[in-house]
């Protein structure tokens, strides 16, 4: 997380986590009790965004995929909360499920925001974009293997791309016009996603000094 004593730290829907995770706590005993496992969460988070994606990719020009993204975004976001607390609350951590978590959170953001190319008139912005979302997972991964602590700094990190890709798609599905902007989207938030990597790489160097 962004340290907040940092000038250079940037805001994050991140932040909110925790206040989020509280909210599904209450879901997670009722889980356990019928035997679902973190792994299998996070499985079915992966599995459920590529066959979104499929969805959009095939049915592009109708508004009800797009209308419904904002909803499935937030029920992914719920899902990566909910696979997290299990394998800690629960007894449930494992190295098969670091990779899997890492690996699903990747392969989710290039299934559900590559089909936003369709949209564009310069659809190599959309795969850039997709391209530095996973720099920065890649970046914020490599803060154990340095020293340093797992980093989600911001200002545009999982949450964050989710939160401005899913508004975007609620707008395409109820002005299908907006698509024109497009390009506006992706060239921001890729600029955003190169600052994201750069200030991920920065804490990992800071906190490692210290280490």
């Amino acid at each position: 997380m962004a340290c907040r004593n940092d000038p250079l730290s940037m805001p994050s829907i991140y932040d909110l986590k925790s206040r989020f995770q509280n909210l599904l706590r209450p879901l997670l005993k009722s889980l356990v009790r019928g035997g679902v496992t973190a792994n299998q969460v996070t499985l079915s988070a992966m599995l459920g965004s590529i066959a979104y994606g499929l969805w959009l990719w095939l049915d592009s020009s109708r508004p009800l995929a797009w209308l419904l993204l904002p909803l499935f975004l937030f029920l992914r976001m719920a899902l990566n909360a909910i696979d997290g607390m299990l394998a800690r609350e629960f007894g449930q951590q494992s190295r098969l499920g670091g990779i899997l978590n890492e690996v699903g959170d990747v392969v989710s953001d290039a299934a559900l925001y590559l089909p936003f190319a369709v949209l564009s008139t310069h659809p190599a912005l959309v795969v850039l974009a997709v391209l530095l979302a996973l720099l920065t997972e890649f970046v914020g991964v490599l803060g154990p293997a340095l020293g340093a602590t797992r980093r989600y700094d911001g200002p545009m990190g999982k949450s964050d791309r989710a939160f401005w890709y899913g508004a975007f798609a609620l707008l395409v599905g109820l002005m299908p016009t907006t698509a024109a902007y497009a390009d506006w989207l992706f060239g921001l938030t890729a600029l955003l996603m190169l600052l994201t990597v750069f200030n991920r790489a920065r804490a990992i160097l800071k906190e490692s000094r210290h280490v």
